[in-house]
Formats: C-alpha cells, sequence, structure tokens
C-alpha cells in the first residue's frame, strides 16, 4: 500500500487503517517520527496524528505553543511532561492533554528511548 499523508488536502481524510511502515517517516537527531495521518477530517479543519520515539535524554523541542489542541500517550519509555511549567514524570499509560497556545513540552529522563503518539486538531 502506498504512503498516505493527506496534508493540505480539501477532502477529509477517509476512513483508513495504516499500519508503522506505512506512515510518513523521517529520522529526526531526537529520534524516530512517524506521521500517520494529516489533514482535515468530517468535523475537523486541521488534524495530525502520529508518533515519536525519543531517544534518552532529549526533547523535540524545548517547551512551546500552537494553535491547535493536543494529546499526547506515552506507550514506552519514561520521561517528564512540562505542562504550563508543572513537570510531570511519565511512563507507560500517561496521557496529556494540552489546549491550544498553551505551553508543554516532554523529555526522555529514561535509559531507553521513549515512545508517544500524539493527535492534534483545529475545530
Amino acid at each position: 500500500m502506498p504512503l498516505l499523508v493527506f496534508a493540505g488536502n480539501k477532502k477529509p481524510i477517509p476512513n483508513l487503517t495504516l499500519s508503522q511502515s506505512e506512515a510518513k517517516f523521517t529520522q529526526e537527531k531526537f529520534g524516530e517520527l512517524r506521521i500517520y495521518f494529516e489533514g482535515s477530517t468530517d468535523q475537523i479543519r486541521s488534524m495530525t496524528a502520529g508518533s515519536l520515539r525519543l531517544k534518552p535524554g532529549m526533547s523535540p523541542h524545548p517547551p512551546h505553543t500552537h494553535p491547535e489542541e493536543e494529546f499526547l500517550v506515552v506507550t514506552e519509555g519514561t520521561g517528564e511532561i512540562i505542562l504550563e511549567g508543572k513537570v510531570t514524570k511519565v511512563g507507560p499509560g500517561a496521557m496529556m492533554y494540552c489546549a491550544a497556545n498553551k505551553s508543554h513540552g516532554i523529555v526522555n529522563t529514561g535509559k531507553t528511548p521513549l515512545l508517544f503518539y500524539f493527535y492534534k486538531w483545529q475545530a
């Protein structure tokens, strides 16, 4: 199956199941980034769903803000999530919600990769 990323499409993302190998993959200095879906849905103007396997001791970027709301789900490893200046230790099963334009970030504080999935959208 070909790689399907729907960035910039006016049509909604179709009903579809993608495997890890079908996601758009980029090797970053901080880890392995995969974007599974990017585009609009029937009810959301802009949606991004992806994962990041973050290297030990790394952060993808300093705490930041963006206009999208975001959920983040940790599935492997340990780290810290910074949300509005508050630091919380996290591991598998931890979930973050961050409202639009609020400061947030993540750092891998463990000795193994930290894998998390993220979902960002604008209604």
